[in-house]
């Protein structure tokens, strides 16, 4: 039986419930925040707590738990569902109130929902060992992709088109021609000199916590990292791709847009920052 937290109790998850005036379902008016659990234990903890704490904040949303509280409850809900190996879903929205675009007055309760699932990492394991494919597709997104918030219908449309097109992601492109992030994860290239790239942390990609991880690992490993946009042309002629995320960590792209990354296999410095990172986990 699976069990889900909201406001303050656990339920059975199939009878969890929210009010028909949650300015979450409503107005996409919250934000959310997703942890990866290996053998029990939150992954990147501290990352995630103070992005959410950042998102709220962005949205001038009470935080409605304290972390010390919020760990509780995760451990608890873990425990209720027997999760050792999977991720932790968290979402904040303003609240219950009338539905009117405006805040609603400040004393409004914010709501709290937590559910979590089992992830089969072994399959992860074998993606990123066999590498993926992604695509490209313009870039629709508001222009505050750096707060984690649940509104995510264009990042829906882009992962459904690259499931249609074979892909296991999209890569989204900008009016000017770059590279953004993935529609649920940060993009990388690797130039032909063996420099690592990704787009800076700005406001138009969300500041993933793998990928500030990435930035640990790669230090171990003496690589040099850059920061700035790159092209779908860049990204098919470079010697390796890949992408991050919490719960992919690093995964291998051999392909764009049915164009093969070098010789089509995982390359060697994403396979070994894919090492680095489970090491440090």
């Amino acid at each position: 039986m699976r069990y889900a937290y909201v406001n303050g109790r656990f339920h059975r998850h199939s009878e969890a419930a929210i009010h028909i005036e949650d300015r979450g379902f409503q107005f996409a008016d919250a934000v959310y925040e997703v942890w990866s659990v290996r053998n029990g234990q939150l992954l990147d903890a501290d990352g995630h707590f103070q992005r959410l704490q950042r998102s709220l904040g962005e949205l001038r949303i009470p935080s409605p738990r304290t972390r010390a509280a919020l760990e509780q409850i995760i451990a608890e809900l873990l425990r209720r569902n027997r999760v050792r190996n999977g991720l932790v879903y968290l979402q904040v929205s303003r609240g219950q109130a009338r539905r009117d675009h405006a805040f609603p007055r400040a004393a409004t309760t914010p709501t709290i929902v937590l559910t979590c699932k089992r992830l089969d990492f072994a399959a992860a394991d074998a993606r990123a060992e066999a590498g993926i494919a992604v695509i490209t597709v313009p870039d629709q997104r508001w222009a505050r992709c750096d707060i984690k918030t649940v509104n995510l219908l264009p990042n829906v449309l882009a992962k459904q088109a690259a499931q249609e097109a074979g892909a296991t992601e999209a890569w989204l492109v900008d009016a000017d021609g770059h590279v953004t992030e993935g529609s649920s994860t940060n993009a990388w290239i690797v130039t032909k000199a063996g420099k690592l790239v990704t787009r800076p942390a700005d406001n138009h990609i969300l500041h993933g916590i793998t990928r500030a991880r990435i930035f640990q690992c790669s230090q171990l490993l003496d690589l040099e990292i850059e920061e700035r946009p790159f092209t779908p042309a860049e990204a098919c002629d470079a010697r390796e791709a890949f992408l991050t995320s919490a719960t992919s960590f690093v995964t291998p792209v051999v392909s764009i847009d049915h164009h093969t990354i070098a010789n089509g296999r995982p390359g060697s410095l994403a396979t070994a920052l894919r090492q680095a990172y489970l090491d440090q986990s």
